[in-house]
């Protein structure tokens, strides 16, 4: 009798999503550093060994870099993880990015073609976190939206209860 209730919105509220020129600026961004890493690499002059090396260490950077990115991100919504976890986590970005860079300053090629090689895989690393933090940020968005049209559903059906009740 005193409870009033809000008006209940047809439409869910709003979710903020990244703009879809950004979005494309982010996958071009990243596959022009995965395009340059990969031409510096197909041409890296020296030892077939030392072209392997670096491949693996890109990679493991690479993925380093994902499993950084979700783990921090997480960390942001929950305290649930166990410090041994950020500590494998953060080691495990930290050995990826010194292995490869003790490996590409110990390589027997010329400081041009070091740079070269450095500069792509410091933007190939900036690249993956933009991109990581850009896939999450749609997937909070893909969860709030429907998070927010399942209760706007949920409050639509309740009005059409209590309204068929007071018939």
């Amino acid at each position: 009798m005193f409870s009033r209730q809000a008006p209940v919105s047809s439409h869910p509220a709003a979710v903020g999503r990244d703009s879809r020129g950004w979005q494309l600026q982010v996958w071009v961004s990243f596959a022009l550093a995965v395009s340059l890493c990969g031409t510096g690499l197909a041409w890296l002059p020296g030892q077939d060994l030392d072209r392997a090396f670096m491949v693996m260490g890109y990679v493991f950077c690479l993925t380093a870099v994902f499993v950084l990115s979700k783990s921090v991100r997480d960390q942001q919504s929950t305290a649930a993880e166990l410090p041994l976890w950020r500590l494998v986590v953060w080691g495990g970005f930290a050995v990826a990015m010194g292995l490869t860079g003790w490996g590409l300053l110990r390589m027997n090629i010329s400081e041009t073609y070091k740079a070269y090689l450095g500069v792509s895989w410091l933007y190939l690393v900036s690249s993956a976190f933009t991109l990581a933090k850009t896939l999450r940020d749609a997937h909070e968005a893909a969860l709030a939206q429907a998070r927010a049209e399942a209760r706007a559903q949920l409050r639509r059906d309740l009005q059409q209860g209590q309204s068929s009740d007071s018939q």
